[in-house]
């Protein structure tokens, strides 16, 4: 979790983000265990309790699972998990509004993907 939280989402959400991001990177892999609850509130100085929060967001979507006694634990089959939410939320929020701006502007589609090709081809 290297993150710096901020005040633009709820900080419950900005940890379990934090955490399919590590996923997500192979910082966490399936099946090993995250930092404490308690770790994670030290780690940014928030509640325990918010930690807790985010991470119960996580076990609800099957992206952790408790071992009782242990810790909490990356479930197998999380990594695709998150990209499929992911992608879903980058074509329902992301490419919407892609979409709607260049109808507004009157770009066609075949613009679009030229503007979309030379970004690719400058971030290289």
């Amino acid at each position: 979790m290297k993150e710096i939280l901020n005040e633009d989402e709820p900080i419950y959400i900005q940890i379990a983000k934090g955490i399919e991001d590590e996923i997500l990177q192979g910082e966490l892999i399936e099946e090993m265990q995250i930092p404490s609850t308690n770790e994670l509130a030290k780690w940014y100085q928030i509640n325990p309790a918010t930690v807790l929060k985010g991470i119960n967001l996580l076990v609800e979507r099957e992206i952790l699972y408790k071992k009782r006694g242990i810790g909490m634990f990356v479930m197998r089959g999380a990594t695709q998990t998150i990209k499929e939410a992911r992608k879903e939320s980058f074509k329902m929020i992301v490419m919407s509004q892609l979409f709607q701006e260049a109808k507004k502007l009157g770009i066609s589609k075949q613009e679009l993907m030229d503007m979309i090709q030379n970004s690719e081809e400058m971030d290289r």
